[in-house]
């Protein structure tokens, strides 16, 4: 029996020690909030969802995974900025700058991309709005 125990207790013992996932960096989120300038932002898995960003300063931002649904990004500046399988579904992403920006496997379902700079921008596997396919 205490052998048993000890056995466990051994096999569980690495796994306590492994350290958490760490997504978005906190402060990097708080800046954005407070001041919508995030130029090469750690907001990896951010869950930025609603939120108001019109106008934003996301060059060079990583983005990678974030909750950006329903976001209001009109007219923000994503120059760059790495949004690889971001949901961005219903975001309002009007007059953006987007270009050189890695859209792949995003999901912009339902998204406005209208007046939207997507030169240059990877878009492989994305999840694209109607009438962009």
């Amino acid at each position: 029996m205490k052998l048993t125990i000890l056995a466990t207790a051994a096999l569980l013992l690495p796994l306590s020690l492994v350290a958490p996932v760490r997504a978005e960096n906190p402060a990097h989120v708080r800046q954005l909030i407070e001041t919508k300038q995030c130029k090469g932002c750690d907001l990896t898995q951010a869950n930025l969802a609603s939120a108001h960003l019109a106008g934003a300063d996301l060059r060079g931002a990583n983005l990678k995974g974030a909750n950006l649904s329903k976001a209001n990004l009109e007219g923000a500046d994503l120059t760059a900025a790495n949004l690889e399988k971001a949901n961005m579904t219903a975001a309002f992403i009007n007059s953006a700058d987007l270009q050189q920006a890695d859209l792949s496997g995003a999901n912009l379902s339902e998204a406005n991309l209208m007046n939207a700079n997507l030169e240059d921008a990877a878009l492989d596997n994305a999840i694209l709005p109607k009438g962009m396919r």
